[in-house]
């Protein structure tokens, strides 16, 4: 099969979340005709990334009555399309971050026989993905009961007053178990092991707070409800193996997420877990022209308003190094007009 030509791009962003999608907003608005790669099912989930499998969006501004997850994707695509926005339905599979321009090769043509698409400026905002269990039950029951964030579903009228339980011994279980304890009538953490892997400090917070129990040597096997939502849970003592029913109107993972960033194969700096490193208050990672905005870079917040906000510091941030490899450019080409002026004006040497 002969290889494809595809024409150079200036501008690349590989990811279609908030952060993928406001960068195109900024980088189309300022003419950089970019082309966003929202690939398909990149990571486990559809084009549009973690926001698809969240219902109730009730903490993105400009909603006062909030939103589908689903339909807040759907509208960022479409602006992002308004203006001028080239969008892949097509899974970037491999990159050259070394080449100028860079070389991005697509899921179906990462092969010799194809010719990459390229560009000069590249924005990663690929996410990250939350650790799921996908125990018995769980396909029914997500976002019926079952969510990975608890800050974005922790408030929904489903588990207000009703008994929650996290997953997770680290830190995070900790700080999500403590969250919810804002709206649940009590809370419970499954740890599967007899200590936290949280801090100390996280630790005793959890311990301490009166809405909150732990559950030992705990394994949730099992989500049951009514057909609907989620009523309770199948739990498993780790020891004994013995399992019993358990009834609460939510469960909240709590194990982690997996930054997507095995396609960059190493050729980033990131942090022990995978997350994306840039330069403190900027987009820049370590090799310059690649930029990287929104949940892999971001281990701490991971909000939909955050990554956003790091979409539009990434789009600044590529169009400033457009406009000085512009001004580098111009500088090298006159460089060599004079060189090459002042050589032809040289007298002819002597015999």
């Amino acid at each position: 099969m002969a290889a494809r030509a595809e024409p150079s791009r200036c501008f690349a962003i590989i990811g279609s979340g908030p952060a993928g999608h406001t960068a195109a907003i900024y980088a189309a608005r300022a003419n950089l005709g970019p082309v966003l790669f929202e690939g398909m099912m990149a990571g486990g989930v559809a084009p549009g990334g973690q926001l698809t499998t969240t219902t109730d969006v009730e903490n993105f501004p400009g909603f006062p009555g909030g939103i589908m997850g689903g339909e807040l994707t759907d509208r960022l695509r479409e602006q992002s399309e308004r203006f001028g926005t080239t969008i892949v339905t097509e899974t970037v599979t491999r990159v050259d971050l070394s080449a100028r321009p860079i070389r991005l090769w697509r899921e179906d043509a990462d092969g010799d026989a194809h010719t990459p698409d390229t560009c000069d400026a590249l924005i990663v905002a690929t996410g990250a993905t939350a650790k799921r269990l996908h125990i018995k039950g769980e396909a029914e029951y997500w976002q019926r009961g079952m969510s990975a964030c608890a800050v974005c579903d922790g408030a929904a009228p489903i588990f207000r007053g009703k008994p929650l339980v996290v997953i997770g011994g680290g830190d995070s279980a900790c700080e999500e178990a403590t969250f919810l304890t804002k709206y649940a009538s009590h809370v419970y953490i499954a740890v599967r092991r007899d200590a936290f892997r949280a801090s100390s400090i996280m630790a005793k917070r959890a311990s301490s707070n009166p809405k909150i129990t732990v559950l030992w040597n705990t394994h949730v096997v099992e989500a049951k409800g009514d057909g609907s939502a989620l009523t309770h849970v199948v739990l498993q003592d780790a020891k004994t193996q013995a399992t019993r029913d358990f009834p609460v109107a939510g469960l909240f993972y709590a194990i982690g997420h997996t930054p997507n960033t095995a396609f960059l194969q190493g050729q980033l700096d990131t942090d022990e877990t995978g997350y994306l490193l840039v330069k403190p208050g900027s987009t820049l990672t370590n090799i310059r022209g690649v930029f990287a905005a929104g949940d892999v870079q971001d281990k701490h917040y991971r909000q939909a308003i955050t990554a956003a906000g790091t979409g539009c510091m990434a789009a600044l941030d590529a169009e400033k190094y457009l406009e000085d490899l512009a001004a580098e450019a111009q500088e090298k080409a006159a460089a060599e007009a004079h060189k090459a002026a002042v050589e032809d004006h040289e007298p002819a040497g002597k015999l």
